[in-house]
């Protein structure tokens, strides 16, 4: 290898590794996330194989988790002529990145807690005490904000990427 392929090579695994710490923070876990990370930056497409050997891990992991990228939609089969193994390529577009994991994050993490939320104020709203009436207003508060919060994310996600970045600086400006 020349001097150009290993600073790229470790540039690569540096991403990698750091994808896969990030993707923690998003509800992904960190195989799932360094694996989008590794065909978020191949140039073609790999299989299972290529992906199991890069990253060093089993096949199972590497099945259970493209799998589960192929269910969110980050990650897309590729079908090559005379070719029986699956390849496998990540979607590249930074935007649509973004709104294909708020969209997951939403469904996996807010619509549920909206529900709790929910359920606790109206389990609360006939409770006439001091304690129960700040529950349900904590409850209430809460569910309200989260709601709006949902409607903000599903609103921004659904913007074409140059409005949405005019929108954010007019707001940030």
């Amino acid at each position: 290898m020349n001097a150009a392929t290993d600073k790229l090579t470790h540039a690569r695994e540096e991403f990698v590794a750091q994808w896969g710490a990030l993707g923690t923070q998003w509800g992904i876990n960190r195989t799932m996330a360094q694996i989008h990370a590794l065909l978020m930056t191949a140039p073609e497409p790999l299989s299972t194989d290529e992906v199991m050997e890069e990253l060093q891990i089993s096949r199972g992991n590497a099945h259970t988790n493209l799998k589960e990228l192929v269910a969110w939609g980050l990650v897309r089969i590729v079908v090559r002529k005379g070719e029986r193994r699956e390849f496998f390529e990540a979607e590249k577009d930074v935007w649509t990145i973004f709104t294909i994991v708020a969209r997951e994050r939403k469904r996996r993490e807010i619509d549920p807690a909206l529900g709790v939320l929910r359920r606790c104020a109206e389990e609360s709203k006939d409770i006439d005490t001091a304690e129960g009436r700040a529950f349900f207003e904590q409850m209430r508060q809460l569910e309200e904000f989260v709601e709006f919060a949902s409607k903000m994310s599903d609103r921004i996600s659904s913007m074409k990427h140059g409005f949405a970045v005019q929108m954010a600086t007019k707001i940030l400006g």
